[in-house]
């Protein structure tokens, strides 16, 4: 008795490996190995992925066995390729076939349903198959005709998620009698539902999400009566309407509608799928209430109506649903109090309310009953107090988000019973009391605490923070009469990152680090500005080094500024102003960079960027009592000469119109004179024409491109052009200066101004001859070479120049003072020098806030730094959302372009297809590892966070920064 495969069977098995791409070489066992014995070809049926069923079949006195393919499993092998038909077909005995989680491409053989008639599951996800289904090859008029011979077919599952078909949804499917589970999502499905969807018989999933389909959704599907999960949203329907009859899915277990254009109201009907355990309606534009008689649906376990347009209260009969673990309403418009009935649900997890307009306290009872994990009521007009068992036993909740209310009242003791709190933001409230009951002995996980705008006194207990050995960011600020002393424990916490104490009252001394070893390495802001504090900075302090910003303004701090402070590698700030200091601001360019604003305030402080420290005939420092006489003589001779050179340079200024210019390098530049820089204009016009201001070049973009120019000692530069008004010419300039000294290798650098009362020009290195990053993107979209070098023309060149972009964008918001935003970051404002193709320079940066300077209205002393202020943290975000998209066009090589917004509302299926479709595009332009993937993955996934609706919601720079060099996850809400 011999085994046997078939021999047609086996050489289509190896037939359809000759079609296959096997990078990994996963197929290594499919090949023909003669067995020694007998000479026979060995059984196929042992070879990966292969399932056999075997018969006997009796000849003539021999009883022989033979095996058939009916089982083809090819998931997860790193495949890839087309599949043409013509082998596939042969295995006419398929039961089952799965080619999922590969990167197939190309149609899908239409043979696999016209020549596999035992086929009854067919697992396609997750690839790249395109264009029509293939039953869609007949025409749609034939509809009544088509496979008829195949109305019986066997087929029960068809998973075809996270493809690239296109075109029209099958409608021939519904021809298939057996079939229970149907997934369509994540392609680019186009046009309507069709309504004979609605005609399944036996159907029981039906997904059709992130598509784009339109049009209405058919009230037929409330025809198929054994279906228990739909997922259609992330779509884009017309009519805008939830069809009332899907209430009559009486079997419907799960409803998601999410992300589909929908509006209207919710209607009653729906409260008749009392199997309903998960709906989804959130970000649509819902209106009206919430039909109470959802309270009825008991077996509900999950209800987000989240981003509508929801008004109303929550229904009270809401307490009869004893299975739900999720109740999520935020940002929407809906009024009222919260029911007490909600705090009895004994399997809710999570409460998400915040962004509505909900008055009343909270439930007393909160917390008491049920298994809270997750609770946000922030943004609302809630009052009252913490309920006094929020963490009553309970050790599940995780996040606790309170913050812009008006609550009163004290911290409940029972916030020591949450063990497991990670999140505290109660910031913006009317809390009072001490603040005691936070024992972080007792909260060991605890990374976020934020009591900020509160009314809480009794000072910072030193036990409450001494133990708080995970905490990262602690924010006390704004309690007027919190009072006591600073910790100096602060600087031993090992993952503090963030501690803020302004405006609180705080007495004593600014505590120094113990010893150099026990400074946190990891704290990188302290702000205690506008308290009481007294006595001198301990030089220790200086040797925290990843110490950015250290705010002490608007104390009683005196003595000198400690010299190491102006050595420091990280410091960016020192804001020491009105303080009582004297003696001479240390010689440093760290000191020099932070302007004026970081120090004054200090009347016997003296030295850059302050007045000099003059002595009769040097630079000294000099107290104020023992200069007095000296500065009166000074003030005498000064007066006299200025008299007469002011009387010299009136008459000068009337007849020498050329010497209103006035040249102001920046480091590193030569020391050129505006003569030098105005001749050297005369390349392109002429300097009477310059210098009368009779030329005026039109504006384009956020600045314009006057000419290169090549400056007495060879040096190019881009010379651009601003105009400003008399009364904005200081503010300008400032800000100018500010542009000037950003110094860091991602960065043009502005390296001079020339200006006069009406205008300047801003000189800058020249980089127009190379490529932008925008010229990349289009060589690479079109498949041209680029200029980067063959060594580099791969994803960690590509990686190298993300990183860059972060770099520079990051030093700009984080690492200036105050920060500069980009304000006009695009792929063309990205340049490359020509030495190295792979290291990108940001250009224009702050240009667009510069030119807004000169439309602001009101006063200059009132409204400047308010106008500013607000200006600033308006471009900041917007930069923040720039870089998502630069990140986008760099992962697709340029063709997601301004398709941030879209991709963020679009559901998880979507982006995985898209993610899928980035890693072929990147795959085809150069070699990719399993790496390469992770670290496209992380880019892309940085992006859609920077690409947030809600400015607020989205990354710092640092953060960015963070996340992708280190693979971090982002700070949650």
């Amino acid at each position: 008795m011999v085994n046997l495969l078939p021999k047609q069977e086996e050489e289509a098995l190896l037939g359809l490996k000759l079609e296959l791409l096997d990078t990994s070489n996963s197929l290594y066992d499919w090949s023909k190995v003669k067995q020694p014995d007998n000479n026979k070809i060995s059984s196929a049926c042992s070879w990966s992925g292969i399932t056999c069923t075997t018969s006997t079949i009796t000849y003539a006195t021999n009883n022989n066995n033979y095996s058939t393919v009916t089982g083809l499993d090819l998931s997860q092998k790193n495949l890839s390729g087309s599949i043409s038909g013509k082998y596939i077909k042969l295995l006419i005995n398929l039961v089952s076939l799965n080619l999922s989680h590969n990167s197939f491409s190309g149609k899908l053989p239409q043979e696999i349903f016209t020549s596999l008639p035992n086929l009854t599951t067919l697992d396609i996800s997750r690839n790249s198959f395109n264009g029509n289904f293939p039953s869609m090859a007949l025409p749609a008029d034939d509809y009544d005709h088509i496979m008829v011979q195949q109305h019986h077919h066997r087929l029960v599952v068809l998973d075809a998620f996270s493809n690239s078909f296109s075109g029209s949804l099958p409608v021939q499917l519904t021809k298939f009698e057996s079939l229970k589970v149907l997934n369509l999502g994540g392609s680019y499905f186009e046009g309507r539902i069709p309504s004979w969807y609605g005609s399944f018989k036996s159907l029981e999933f039906l997904h059709l999400a992130g598509n784009l389909l339109e049009g209405e959704i058919p009230p037929e599907l409330g025809n198929l009566k054994t279906l228990t999960h739909m997922e259609i949203g992330y779509n884009s329907y017309q009519g805008n309407i939830i069809p009332w009859q899907l209430g009559s899915m009486t079997q419907l277990q799960y409803l998601d509608i999410a992300g589909a254009n929908l509006s209207g109201s919710i209607p009653n009907h729906l409260c008749n799928l009392t199997s309903l355990q998960s709906l989804f309606l959130f970000r649509n534009q819902l209106i009206g209430s919430i039909p109470s008689c959802f309270g009825n649906i008991i077996s509900l376990q999950n209800l987000d109506l989240s981003d509508n347009l929801i008004t109303g209260s929550i229904p009270k009969s809401f307490a009869g649903l004893k299975n739900l673990h999720l109740l999520s309403l935020m940002y929407n418009g809906m009024t009222g109090s919260i029911p007490e009935g909600i705090a009895d649900l004994p399997q809710l997890e999570a409460l998400l309310i915040w962004n509505n307009f909900f008055s009343g306290a909270l439930p007393q009872n909160l917390g008491k009953n049920c298994k809270l994990k997750w609770v946000d009521v922030s943004s609302n007009n809630l009052t009252g107090n913490i309920p006094p068992d929020i963490c009553n036993g309970n050790v599940m909740l995780s996040k606790l988000i309170l913050f812009s209310n008006n609550f009163t009242g004290r911290l409940s003791p029972s916030l020591t019973n949450c063990s497991s709190l990670v999140r505290l933001r109660i910031e913006d409230n009317s809390f009072s009391g001490d603040i005691s009951p936070l024992k972080f002995s007792l909260l060991n996980d605890i990374t976020y605490v934020d009591l900020s705008r509160n009314r809480f006194t009794g000072g910072i207990p030193k036990d409450t923070v001494s133990q708080a050995f995970k905490l990262q960011y602690f924010n006390v600020s704004h309690n007027p009469d919190l009072g006591g002393f600073i910790p100096g424990e602060i600087w031993s916490l090992p993952s503090l990152v963030n501690f803020s104490a302004s405006s609180c009252s705080i007495l004593g001394n600014f505590p120094a680090p113990p010893l150099k070893s026990e400074c946190s390495s990891s704290i990188t802001m302290v702000e205690l500005s506008r308290n009481n504090l007294s006595g001198t900075i301990p030089e220790s302090a200086a040797n925290c080094k990843a110490l950015r910003v250290l705010d002490l303004s608007h104390n009683k701090l005196n003595g000198s500024i400690p010299i190491k402070f102006g050595n420091s590698s990280s410091l960016v700030l020192l804001n020491i102003s009105f303080n009582e200091f004297s003696g001479s601001v240390p010689q440093s360019n760290n000191f020099r960079f932070m302007g004026t604003s970081a120090f004054l305030g200090n009347p016997d402080l003296c030295g850059e960027p302050l007045q000099p420290c003059f002595t009769s005939l040097g630079e000294f420092r000099l107290g104020r009592k023992n200069s007095e006489k000296l500065r009166w003589i000074l003030l005498l001779c000064v007066g006299v000469v200025l008299f007469i050179v002011m009387s010299v340079l009136g008459i000068f200024y009337l007849h020498r119109q050329r010497d209103k210019w006035k040249m102001v390098p920046f480091t590193g530049f030569p020391q050129f004179t505006a003569k030098d820089i105005l001749r050297s204009l005369s390349t392109t016009y002429t300097n009477d024409s310059i210098e009368s201001q009779t030329v005026t070049p039109p504006l384009i973009s956020s600045a314009p491109l006057i000419c290169k120019s090549v400056l007495p000692t060879g040096i190019t530069v881009s010379v651009k052009k601003v105009k400003w008004d008399s009364n904005r010419r200081e503010l300008m300039s400032d800000f100018i200066n500010l542009m000037g000294n950003a110094r860091q290798k991602n960065l043009v650098r502005l390296l001079g101004l020339c200006s006069n009362k009406n205008f300047g020009y801003l000189l800058y290195d020249y980089y127009l001859p190379n490529e932008s990053l925008a010229e990349k993107m289009i060589r690479m979209k079109t498949r041209e070479p680029t200029r980067m070098s063959s060594s580099s023309s791969n994803w960690a060149a590509k990686f190298k120049i993300v990183i860059g972009v972060a770099r520079g964008l990051c030093y700009l918001h984080h690492d200036c003072y105050p920060p500069i935003p980009h304000g006009d970051l695009k792929a063309s404002n990205v340049v490359f020098d020509e030495g190295n193709m792979e290291e990108p320079h940001l250009a224009d940066f702050g240009l667009k806030t510069l030119l807004q300077m000169n439309s602001w209205t009101g006063s200059v002393s009132g409204t400047d730094d308010e106008l500013r202020r607000a200006t600033i943290q308006e471009e900041i975000h917007r930069d923040i959302y720039s870089f998502g998209e630069v990140l986008l066009e760099i992962v697709s090589n340029g063709r997601l372009r301004n398709a941030g917004g879209s991709i963020n509302q679009s559901k998880r299926i979507l982006r995985e297809r898209i993610l899928s479709e980035i890693y072929d595009e990147n795959d085809e332009l150069e070699v990719g590892t399993s790496e390469d993937q992770d670290e496209i993955k992380l880019v892309f996934e940085v992006a859609l966070l920077c690409m947030r609706s809600k400015p607020s919601d989205r990354p710092s720079m640092d953060d960015a920064l963070k996340l992708l060099l280190s693979g971090g996850e982002s700070k949650p809400h």
